[in-house]
């Protein structure tokens, strides 16, 4: 695809540590304003969870052992993370900033990277400073992620380890579309309902 008529923010390179974020485009209800951080992508695909669906399950209800580190990222809910594999839960950590990538750990964004939730906090290579827990995933196939991008139904923007753990997650697509330049921070006054505009 030619830079002209690539999506605002899309790229050939991986977008692993990105946010993809639902445009007005976009039919599926399961990502209607939604706010994704990319974990992987590659020839294979790519996999991600939706940053603003909160749930009312609690951690401690699913996993105690992460409680008080999804207490230091309030609210401390399970998140749906999207539609793939609801049953599999993705934990995201805050690292200290002590930690670093060599053999401690591998941000996605900032000091936010994936934890091993089978492995207690304080039994981590460093003990994070918060989690939140994502109960299922986004999951495309090889080249279908590429296709969305084409069609216009994401924009592709710089992620924040703040996004990731923010205390208004019903907020964050407007706050991520606000934060932008040019004509997509315009979008961010786009009702939900464009019926009641």
């Amino acid at each position: 695809m030619s830079p002209g008529g690539a999506p605002p923010g899309w790229t050939e390179l991986p977008l692993r540590g990105r946010l993809l974020v639902a445009s007005t485009k976009l039919g599926d209800p399961n990502f209607e304003r939604t706010v994704i951080l990319v974990l992987d992508h590659g020839e294979e695909g790519a996999l991600g969870v939706v940053l603003n669906r909160p749930t009312l399950v609690p951690v401690d209800e699913i996993l105690d052992t992460w409680a008080a580190q999804a207490s230091m990222a309030r609210p401390d809910v399970i998140f749906r993370g999207g539609p793939v594999s609801p049953d599999a839960v993705i934990g995201l950590a805050r690292a200290p900033a002590t930690a670093t990538d060599a053999g401690q750990w591998r941000s996605v964004v900032d000091a936010v990277g994936i934890v091993d939730l089978a492995v207690p906090p304080d039994a981590q290579p460093m003990v994070p400073e918060g989690a939140r827990l994502f109960s299922g995933y986004a999951g495309w196939a090889a080249d279908q992620l590429e296709g969305e991008l084409a069609e216009g139904a994401w924009f592709v923007v710089d992620a924040l380890g703040d996004d990731v753990f923010c205390s208004e997650p019903e907020q964050l697509w407007h706050d991520v579309v606000r934060r932008q330049r040019g004509a997509l921070k315009m979008l961010a006054t786009y009702p939900p309902n464009p019926s009641m505009n």
